[in-house]
């Protein structure tokens, strides 16, 4: 973890997102990496109703996470993601995406591909039954095993240095015992390369102040999707 990346940060910045919000991980991870003080603000998504700094924030998707910087809102995960490195990432001299372009246009898309098939996939593996968790279950396992192709023998996805899609991805780590209790199966045995990152990922500071309990997630996530 970097030093504070300028004084008085923790006063002009708040991230306002629920514990166990997996996207809001992602922002929480980013600030500490770059060593940005930060005031947390708890929006409690078992609660149906949006506070008022919700609304107010994000009046659009009246959703969480959102960054408030000097007063003003970011919304959406990777969208803060990248506001983060653009204000942050200079005064370190530490970017989370890479400086060349190309990687860069790989890391937004296998961002996109997280947020739009693994995530989307694990909600159909959590709230089915039968033949249809089944089916869930071999699609998710399919595209752990398709990014860990992307990991390839790397340390991390962009080679030694933790980065954008690490950020990305780590939050879904929270899940992976739920996934093995909920489907019967060892992720070390299905995805040997994808544990050890997650090991990796797991010994820095900054993914150690926010990742949260494996079993208080899974337990959450039985009460919101039904799982007996």
């Amino acid at each position: 973890m970097h030093p504070m990346a300028a004084g008085g940060e923790h006063d002009e910045v708040t991230c306002v997102d629920f514990w166990a919000n997996g996207f809001g991980m992602r922002v929480r991870i980013a600030l500490h990496e770059l060593g940005v003080g930060f005031r947390f603000v708890e929006e409690d998504l078992r609660v149906r109703e949006r506070s008022e700094l919700v609304l107010r924030m994000n009046p659009i998707h009246r959703s969480v996470p959102i960054l408030i910087h000097l007063g003003r809102s970011i919304c959406g995960s990777i969208n803060i993601l990248e506001y983060i490195d653009e204000v942050w990432g200079q005064r370190v001299s530490t970017r989370l995406l890479s400086r060349d372009p190309l990687e860069r246009a790989h890391a937004r898309f296998w961002a996109d591909f997280v947020d739009h098939k693994v995530f989307s996939t694990q909600t159909m593996f959590l709230k089915s039954k039968g033949e249809e968790k089944e089916a869930a279950k071999a699609e998710l396992l399919g595209q752990l095993k398709c990014l860990e192709g992307v990991l390839g023998d790397k340390n991390f996805f962009f080679g030694d240095e933790f980065g954008f899609l690490d950020i990305v991805l780590i939050p879904f780590s929270s899940m992976f015992r739920g996934y093995e209790q909920h489907g019967e199966f060892d992720l070390e045995v299905e995805c040997p390369t994808l544990i050890q990152w997650e090991k990796r990922c797991k010994e820095m500071e900054s993914v150690k102040h926010v990742l949260p309990n494996e079993e208080m997630m899974y337990e959450l996530h039985k009460k919101w999707y039904g799982i007996e």
